[in-house]
């Protein structure tokens, strides 16, 4: 299954902003404060406009009252006239109009006239009575019909194979169940539905997660840039968010180059990198993330062509990655450096600080086009955050990477936060220097809270 994002956008206060149908659907008003939902309670009956049309030109006449026909989930925009009218033996049709859009004939732009008037209909409007149930309404009316009027009517959530996850703000707790039962419902596929319960406190950037809806089955599958990756949700790190990061920096691989990836979790570097011909050496430090990491190596038949590591990221750099980068040196084939750690991989760069000191390959590595080249992520919340990102890599590494370097703005993460990507060629100094700068960690942290942004589609 693909992963795909999903949200609600949260709108403006009630009394800021109508909700989108106001002439249309109003909530009966005892579903207001709804803990446990009731479908049936939603049912009511709506007076729409409605043009009468002959039907042998109903199909003719469809493209051209498209933009002012009613789009509504589940109803039908043709119907037959009721049955007390005088229908001359089903020779006529009803199209069911929007009424934020047409209200009577004289409504309709002088497009829709014209279309009329060719295929020589009378523009001739009427009312009828359409029975709206809870299969008709979007998830936005229903959830702003049953949450306290003012407020914001839900935050966004992201799709993750079958699982949609929350990030609920406080008054909506009291609502969750039904909150998790509507998105479920009005989003086919989707089976299971998180509300996360606090803030990542551990090593491996994955959070407590409380099932509001449906099955609790945390093992998600999903289709990334046409590949295929595995993971227990709950105990992982993933953001779909990122797929087209992920397949920016993979195209820029060729075939025979080795990739080395710091903080690789399930595999979104790795796994689309062993497919495009690379060899690589994928380290993670989370037990999970190893273990799917491999899984979905398997699943995609390029195990021989990762090499797993449950290492910190400091221990990989200083000891997988010292041993095998001066042979890698030598060749001809591109060598990468992915550290996709946003919260803290521009701090881990001081572990290439010395890295060869203590080797005799100097001479060897004066071609500085053999050097690795590396991807680091960081966020960064200053007016800058291009700057930001070069002065922090740079302090680490020892070295000024200004005109060094390339910066590419990933993504927005929340106001006045974003995440950024610093690209470089490794500075041999860097590599023999003798001025380290190591940072001892027992682990690698996390963020403080992985959110859960919303989308504007």
């Amino acid at each position: 299954m693909a992963a795909v994002m999903f949200s609600i956008q949260t709108p403006m206060p009630d009394q800021q902003m109508p909700p989108a149908d106001a002439g249309l659907y109003r909530a009966p008003p005892e579903v207001r404060g709804m803990t446990v939902l009731d479908r049936e309670a939603f049912t009511q009956t709506v007076s729409v406009p409605a043009l009468r049309l002959p039907t042998c030109a109903v199909n003719k006449l469809m493209k051209s009252l498209k933009k002012v026909a009613l789009q509504r989930p589940g109803v039908k925009r043709v119907v037959e006239e009721e049955e007390d009218s005088n229908n001359d033996n089903g020779k006529y049709r009803l199209l069911l109009l929007d009424p934020l859009r047409v209200t009577t004939a004289e409504s309709l732009k002088d497009e829709e006239m014209a279309a009329l008037k060719a295929a020589g209909v009378e523009p001739d409007v009427q009312r009828y009575e359409l029975q709206l149930t809870y299969d008709n309404l979007k998830s936005e009316e229903i959830l702003r019909a049953v949450l306290p009027e003012g407020q914001d009517v839900t935050s966004g959530f992201s799709r993750v194979g079958h699982i949609a996850h929350m990030n609920l703000r406080d008054h909506q707790l009291p609502y969750r169940n039904l909150i998790g039962q509507v998105i479920m419902d009005k989003n086919p596929g989707v089976t299971c539905v998180v509300n996360k319960t606090n803030t990542i406190d551990s090593t491996y950037r994955n959070f407590q997660m409380e099932v509001l809806a449906g099955e609790n089955n945390m093992v998600a599958k999903v289709r990334e840039n046409g590949v295929n990756y595995e993971f227990d949700f709950s105990r992982v790190y993933w953001n779909p968010r990122l797929s087209t990061e992920h397949e920016r920096v993979v195209a820029t691989f060729r075939r025979g180059d080795t990739v080395l990836d710091v903080f690789a979790g399930v595999g979104p570097f790795a796994i689309p990198a062993a497919r495009r011909g690379c060899t690589v050496l994928a380290n993670d430090l989370n037990p999970e993330s190893y273990h799917w990491l491999q899984h979905n190596a398997k699943l995609n038949k390029v195990h021989t062509k990762v090499t797993t590591f449950n290492l910190d990221g400091r221990e990989f750099i200083r000891g997988p990655l010292k041993e095998q980068l001066p042979a890698l040196l030598k060749g001809s084939a591109g060598v990468h450096v992915i550290m996709n750690l946003p919260a803290l991989a521009l701090e881990f760069l001081d572990a290439f600080r010395g890295l060869f000191v203590d080797l005799d390959y100097e001479q060897e590595l004066s071609c500085e086009s053999n050097l690795p080249h590396v991807h680091c992520y960081g966020f960064s919340k200053e007016d800058n955050p291009q700057r930001d990102v070069v002065q922090r890599a740079s302090a680490s590494l020892g070295v000024s990477l200004e005109g060094r370097c390339t910066v590419h703005m990933v993504r927005n993460v929340a106001p006045n936060k974003e995440m950024m990507c610093v690209s470089f060629t490794l500075p041999k100094e860097v590599l023999f220097s003798r001025e380290t700068k190591h940072t001892e960690t027992t682990g690698e942290p996390s963020p403080k809270r992985q959110k859960c942004e919303e989308t504007n589609d």
